[in-house]
């Protein structure tokens, strides 16, 4: 499970968050990634373990995420577990549900993940559908993409820290 992010989006590009979580889910290893294994992952085996049509154009710049990846390691060390600057934000959709959520002034506690999940099978998204916050084939992938994030982050991650603000 990847732990709660270091105020990552200070810190970390969405193009070299993605391009670690993409390394951390090839790499086959019982030991905790390090951004040192990243980056010896980007030195070695990014030309061989990447499909150049199909990765390297999410990837636009290879050496400018090495430069910024280099940054990362002289502020944070080697050693600095590569998951904590994974990061990911719900959807535009699973937004707008966690932002009523939140904004429910009834709540004692800020809403986590676990909270948006109840408040979804409790009815929260067929309301939102039906005042017309949401369209209605909107709803389907609300749920798979909550789950996932709960398992990438936990059940008790505050919801508020994934809303997409554009």
């Amino acid at each position: 499970m990847i732990r709660n992010p270091i105020d990552i989006a200070s810190r970390v590009s969405p193009e070299l968050s993605g391009l670690i979580e993409t390394i951390i889910n090839r790499l086959e290893t019982d030991e905790p990634v390090t951004l040192e294994s990243v980056r010896t992952f980007i030195e070695d085996d990014f030309p061989a373990e990447f499909d150049e049509a199909e990765h390297l154009h999410r990837f636009d710049s290879v050496e400018s995420l090495v430069d910024e990846l280099d940054d990362l390691i002289e502020q944070f060390g080697e050693s600095a577990a590569a998951t904590d600057f994974v990061y990911a934000f719900a959807s535009e959709q699973l937004s707008r549900v966690i932002e009523e959520i939140v904004s429910d002034e009834t709540r004692d506690n800020p809403p986590t993940l676990a909270t948006i999940r109840e408040a979804m099978e409790n009815g929260q998204v067929s309301s939102m559908v039906g005042d017309g916050t949401l369209e209605e084939d909107e709803d389907d992938v609300l749920m798979p993409e909550l789950d996932n994030l709960i398992s990438r982050f936990g059940a008790d991650a505050p919801a508020e820290d994934f809303l997409r603000y554009e």
